[in-house]
Parts: structure tokens; C-alpha cells; sequence
């Protein structure tokens, strides 16, 4: 046996060099649970994957009601031609929310009375589009200012690229012509047509929509080049009876992505709150959100993560495929731009391993977006900032067992202001009562160290 101990011991000593040797931003964590979009009722999701002027935009349409009466208006910064507009899938946004949610934690604290080390843990279907093509520049009969620059179908979409004179023209002309888009739009559409952009239109071909066989709308994708880092997200405050969330997923070679007209601002991270919270965690992350929100005034984008796509640590799922990131329309990389999308400025990266995804940093950005906050579409800017953030929030389970000797002895005296630490840093989170929060975790203000509060902390 003594050989077998001189191994485990060496083992032993490896494994704590190894410990000390983890760079500080490796958490080590085992991940329980995120705050995805589920957690909100109106959360648009908007892909944007940019190398200098290039940039690939997917949209994801929630939209709930019949699709005959689905219309989005989308102003771009350039004439699109219809090999540069495809359908993706919902998946790719499914996939992206997974990885880069905010997320729960958990460990189990050590018999203090042993020293133990724990092991860490770490924890595609194509593309596919139809075109026809259509008439440029066809002037409307009565006059309205309106142009349809090109016209064409993607797979269950008809498209329209219009440009503008004036306003009240192009609302008059997409109301007769059956875009159902709310009054009032006018005083909206004028700044993006005195900056000449051109607008996407979009409707439901319901022949086309029967044939995927699907009840939901895809996404939409679209490949431009221009110098205008920006998203417009005034039109979609026009008929909004209240604030609105956006999630961002921002994909780039360099680095984080900010807001450059707005302040970004990094959620709260990190911070550990009582084991309960396992079981609300979205209650809890939706109160920390809104907390945090008003906190700010009401006019930040939240930063919820920022990573290279080829790792992650905890995971709550794995980073994205090469194949995914081309979905996700990522052209800078081998693998390219998504199947039948026509990148005229594509350009190859070398691509260091076929199982991970290096070469892209991804920025999730959470916004919750009024009118009066908001007079402003979103301008973005790329740093080569590589910096490693989420949002985290961590769980502590207390040791269990006897832990009869003087260190375990002194670990217990000190779980009751543990437990209190928590309650008061929940409490600044969410804004919850206090009182409420001693109650879950079986803490009140009074506790003493030698009160049996152990059954409600384990039970």
C-alpha cells in the first residue's frame, strides 16, 4: 500500500499545482441554470456578425397572430439585391442564447477538518432559400415618392427594397398596398429617409410558408457592406405600450462590441446569493435586470457576456460548431458565409481547429428600450478589447457533516454571517424584503451560533 500512497500524494501535489497555475478568470463552477430570453415575453433577438464595413444581419420574428398580417419594415444602410437576403433558422438564435446566458452556479464547501481537491468540470441543418426575381424601378401610380428598387421572394417572404421621398408618402403607399404597420409611422421614417437608406419590406407568401411545414416564421438574413455600424430599433417603438428588450448577439474577429451613443454597462456579476435561489433563479435574474435598469436610468446597454466562442467556463452549453458560426453568418472563417448567400466580400481566416470556433469574440447586449429613453437607434463600435465577462451568480452549499475538529468548529460559527451576507446582497439585487429572504434561508437578524437552524438550511 505504501506505493500507492506515495502515488496519490504526488497526484495530490500535481493537481494543486495545477490549481494555482488556472488563469484568474477560470470560475470553475458547475452550472445549474440561465436567464435566457424564455424569461421575457417581448424579446427580440438580432444577430449581427461584422469584419470591417461587412456585416451579416439576422433578425428573429416573434411574431405571435396570424401570418397572413406579418409586416416588418427594416431600414438599411444600402440597396439590397436579392442574392444578399436568405431565410436562416430559429436554431442558430436558440443556440446563441444558450452559450452566452447569464447564469447560476453552484459548489459544495469542503470538509473544513480535510483538505480536498476538487476536479474541475467543463462542461445543422442548411441553409435553404428561394428567389425570383422581380422589376427595379417601378414608381408608384399615384405619384407617392415611393421607388421599389428591387422586388423578390426568399424562401416564405416577399421583399420589397424600397427607397423614399417623403414620409407620409411611403406610409400612405405600404398601407394601400396592404402592409399593416401602425399609424403614425411617418414621423419615424423620416430621419432614416433624409439620411438616404433604403427599406426593407417584408410579408408573408403564405404558398411558400405552407410548404416548410413549419407554424413558426424564420429568421432573416441579409449581407451588406457599409461604413454603419448600427441597428434601428426606433420603428419598433412606434405602437409600444411598454419598455421593450433586445438581445444583441454581436460576432467579430477583434474583440467586445459596444454601444457607442449609449453607455454599456456590464451586468452585476459574481455576487453569491443563499442556495434558494436554485429554484427562482428566473424570478431572480428578471428583478436583478430590472434593479439594475432603473438604477441606471433606464437608458444602458447591459453587457450579459463576452468571450471567445471557443471556450467557455461554466458552461451551459457548448460553444457553437464552425458549421453553426456559418449559420450564424460568420464569413471571416473557412467555413465561410451561410449556403446560398452571396458575400462579394468574403474573405478567408485560417481556422486553427476544426472542433472549436476561434477567431470569433462574441458580445451579448441586453437593451430595455423606450421611446423617451431611446431617441436613438443603437450605433455600435468594435474594440480589440478581449477581455472575458458574464454574468454570474454563485450558490455555496454548507458542509454537511460532523466537521467536529476546531477548524470545523470555527467554520460553523461563521455560516450564520455567511448566511446573512447573502440575504443582504439578494436583497440589493432584487429590491426582495429582506424578512422574506432570512425566512427562506431559516436566518433571522437574531440568530445565534449555537441555534439549530441547521435542518431549515438543509432540509
Amino acid at each position: 500500500m505504501k506505493p500507492l500512497r506515495i502515488l496519490i500524494s504526488i497526484i495530490l501535489v500535481f493537481a494543486l499545482i495545477l490549481s494555482f497555475a488556472l488563469p484568474a478568470s477560470a470560475f470553475c463552477g458547475f452550472y445549474v441554470a440561465k436567464a435566457d430570453t424564455k424569461l421575457y415575453n417581448q424579446a427580440s433577438q438580432v444577430i449581427i456578425a461584422r469584419d470591417s464595413n461587412r456585416t451579416i444581419l439576422t433578425m428573429a420574428n416573434d411574431y405571435k397572430g396570424d401570418v397572413k398580417d406579418f409586416a416588418i419594415v427594416v431600414p438599411v444602410p444600402t440597396l439590397l439585391k436579392k442574392e444578399q437576403v436568405r431565410v436562416g433558422e430559429s436554431k442558430i438564435l436558440d443556440r446563441l442564447d444558450a452559450f452566452s446566458a447569464p447564469r447560476l452556479v453552484e459548489y459544495y464547501d469542503s470538509d473544513p477538518c480535510a483538505i480536498v481537491e476538487y476536479d474541475r468540470v467543463f462542461k445543422n441543418a442548411p441553409l435553404q432559400s428561394r428567389t425570383a426575381g422581380g422589376t427595379r424601378g417601378m414608381l408608384d401610380e399615384r405619384g407617392l415618392g415611393v421607388t421599389i428598387e428591387e422586388r423578390f421572394t426568399v424562401g416564405e417572404y416577399d421583399i420589397l427594397i424600397l427607397s423614399a421621398k417623403e414620409s407620409d408618402g411611403l406610409e400612405t403607399w405600404l398601407t394601400e398596398n396592404g402592409y399593416r404597420i401602425p399609424a403614425g409611422a411617418s414621423q419615424l421614417l423620416q430621419p432614416y429617409i433624409r439620411q438616404n437608406m433604403k427599406f426593407f419590406v417584408a410579408k408573408v407568401n403564405l404558398k411558400e410558408f405552407d410548404k416548410t411545414g413549419s407554424q413558426l416564421l424564420r429568421p432573416l438574413m441579409m449581407a451588406y457592406e457599409s461604413p454603419r455600424f448600427m441597428l434601428p430599433i426606433r420603428l419598433g417603438m412606434v405602437n409600444a405600450n411598454a419598455a421593450q428588450d433586445l438581445i444583441v448577439y454581436l460576432l467579430s474577429p477583434k474583440g467586445q462590441v459596444e454601444v457607442a451613443n449609449y453607455r454599456t454597462v456590464k451586468v452585476p456579476s459574481g455576487d453569491e446569493i443563499p442556495v434558494f435561489v436554485k429554484n427562482e433563479f428566473g424570478d431572480f435574474y428578471k428583478a436583478m435586470f430590472k434593479t439594475a435598469y432603473d438604477r441606471e436610468d433606464r437608458k444602458v446597454a447591459f453587457m450579459e457576456y463576452a468571450w471567445d466562442m471557443s471556450s467557455c467556463d461554466p458552461c451551459s452549453a457548448d460553444p457553437l460548431t464552425p458549421e453553426e458560426l456559418r449559420q450564424a453568418g460568420v464569413f471571416w472563417l473557412d467555413s465561410g458565409a451561410p449556403a446560398g448567400l452571396t458575400v462579394p466580400f468574403r474573405r478567408r481566416r485560417p481556422f486553427p481547429n476544426p472542433q472549436f470556433s476561434g477567431g470569433v469574440f462574441i458580445t451579448r447586449l441586453h437593451i430595455r428600450y423606450t421611446r423617451d429613453r431611446f431617441p436613438e437607434d443603437l450605433i455600435f463600435k468594435s474594440t480589440s478589447n478581449r477581455e472575458q465577462f458574464q454574468g454570474r451568480y454563485v450558490m455555496r452549499h454548507a458542509f454537511k457533516g460532523e466537521a467536529s475538529c476546531e477548524a470545523g468548529k470555527e467554520y460553523k460559527r461563521s455560516l450564520p454571517k455567511r448566511f446573512e451576507r447573502e440575504a443582504q446582497t439578494l436583497a440589493t439585487l432584487t429590491g426582495w424584503d429582506i424578512q422574506d429572504i432570512r425566512r427562506k434561508i431559516g436566518v433571522t437578524a437574531t440568530t445565534s451560533p449555537n441555534m439549530p437552524f441547521w435542518r431549515n438550511i438543509w432540509r
